[in-house]
Order: structure tokens, then C-alpha cells, then sequence
């Protein structure tokens, strides 16, 4: 299974809103609403993953154990930060982009 903290869910509001309000580029709100639902997607199939990565930036770190890098496009990517129980449940904590993440 696969949960999202109260964390978790408010950064993917706040990835919609950003969107929503982005001026560089007008987006559809069906455009915004797609883009969260592929993120959600590849959350929700994090269990089906046979290698889980452990965090290396210190940032990461802060929030779990874990990441899974998501390349959305050339120069934007999320990193999806969580841990896994002994029943292999995975909790997503924390969701950032490359934009915020500094090695």
C-alpha cells in the first residue's frame, strides 16, 4: 500500500496552485490537473518498484529514506521522498522539485 502524509498532499496542492498561477506560461487547468495526477501516479506504483533508492541530499534526508526520481521533462524533476515499513507499505512524506533540491 501507499499513503501520503498531510505533507505529502498539501506539497501536491501546492504544486497545483503553482501551476494554476504560473506566468511564464499560461497552463489549462486540465493541463494542471494531469500533470498532479502523473505525479500521483507514480506515488501511488512506488510498491510495484523493485529498487528503492536511499536519499543523498541532505534536504532529502529530512523527510525519509527514500526517493524516487521523477523526470517530468528536460529540465524539471520530482523527487519523491518516503519510507517503507517491514510489511513493505511505502509512506510518502515529502514531494520537491529539482528547483528546491541543492547538492
Amino acid at each position: 500500500m501507499v499513503y501520503y502524509s498531510k505533507q505529502a498532499t498539501d506539497d501536491l496542492d501546492e504544486i497545483l496552485k503553482g501551476l494554476l498561477m504560473w506566468r511564464k506560461h499560461s497552463l489549462t487547468r486540465e493541463f494542471c490537473v494531469n500533470y498532479i495526477s502523473d505525479i500521483v501516479d507514480i506515488c501511488d506504483n512506488l510498491s510495484t518498484k523493485r529498487l528503492h533508492f536511499n536519499a543523498s541530499y541532505e534536504i532529502h534526508k529530512r523527510y525519509g529514506k527514500k526517493v524516487h526520481k521523477y523526470f517530468r521533462n528536460k529540465s524539471t524533476t520530482w523527487y519523491i521522498i518516503y519510507d517503507i515499513d517491514p510489511n513493505n507499505n511505502i509512506f510518502i512524506n515529502k514531494i520537491i522539485s529539482n528547483y528546491v533540491t541543492v547538492s
